[in-house]
């Protein structure tokens, strides 16, 4: 593959690069080739470096607030001169109800503040490398866990009070738990009962008690996407999935990669 390109602007009135320096040079440890065009550059001069440049995509970095107008020119200026094929990524102080709009106006992905350069590298190379597999979106919440002492105890409210119903319940060996699942909409209710005083599910009730534990996405693709999430430093509990109720494929990201909440991938076996 050869080496992407990438142009870096500050457009408009905006006099601080430290963030796009930063960027810049992250891009460059990626093994990216980085033009930066400096600060104070018009929508029409940042299109008509990327030509000149010839470059795979515009990164352009904002903190004057003024996003919503300058970067939807810039987008405007390359299709002017027929060059709408580079995508242009966005980020700096862009407020997440901006993201809509931005997005709307032709800007291919914007990174909030705390993004990581790791994400910004890994979400470039995914998008110039045709070649390289990328991860979807989560089909659906498969279900929310929730751990109780004792799932015959738990079951009356959720079936008589609740109305909902109960679909399966099994051992699942490899985490030393019971499982009730209790069918809602396209999603589940999945009730943890502990079967040993080793069980997660066991320490979590110790330390927590009752309530909730734990939200499963449904993937189709948990060996590339874990292997992607590794790759982006996200902190995980399992980098490889292991087998989980009803012969499915699970793996669990670490609570800390998303501000306290354990997240679990799951993989139905049907899907390959």
């Amino acid at each position: 593959m050869k080496q992407i390109r990438v142009l870096i602007a500050k457009p408009g009135l905006d006099g601080h690069d430290r963030g796009a320096l930063i960027i810049a040079q992250a891009l460059r440890d990626h093994g990216m080739e980085v033009i930066y065009t400096g600060l104070r550059q018009s929508p029409n001069q940042i299109a008509q470096a990327a030509i000149q440049e010839d470059v795979d995509v515009i990164g352009l970095s904002s903190l004057s607030g003024a996003h919503k107008s300058l970067f939807p020119k810039v987008v405007d200026a390359l299709k002017a001169q027929q060059a709408e094929d580079i995508p242009v990524v966005a980020g700096g102080v862009i407020p997440p109800e901006d993201v809509p709009y931005l997005e709307e106006r032709g800007i291919t992905k914007i990174f909030t503040s705390g993004s990581s350069t790791e994400a910004i590298a890994h979400y470039i190379k995914q998008l110039i490398d045709k070649d390289r597999e990328p991860v979807t979106k989560p089909k659906k919440i498969a279900h929310i866990g929730i751990a109780v002492h004792s799932i015959e105890q738990a079951l009356p409210f959720y079936k008589d009070v609740v109305g909902l119903d109960l679909s399966v319940v099994e051992d699942v060996e490899s985490e030393q738990v019971k499982v009730a699942f209790l069918k809602i909409g396209e999603s589940n209710i999945e009730l943890l009962e502990p079967l040993s005083d080793g069980s997660p599910i066991q320490a979590f009730l110790t330390k927590r008690g009752e309530g909730i534990h734990h939200i499963a996405f449904e993937v189709d693709d948990i060996h590339n996407r874990l292997a992607q999430y590794k790759e982006l430093g996200v902190p995980l509990i399992n980098e490889a999935p292991k087998s989980g109720a009803h012969q499915s494929e699970i793996a669990f990201l670490h609570p800390k990669a998303a501000h306290g909440v354990l997240y679990e991938l799951c993989q139905p076996a049907d899907k390959e």
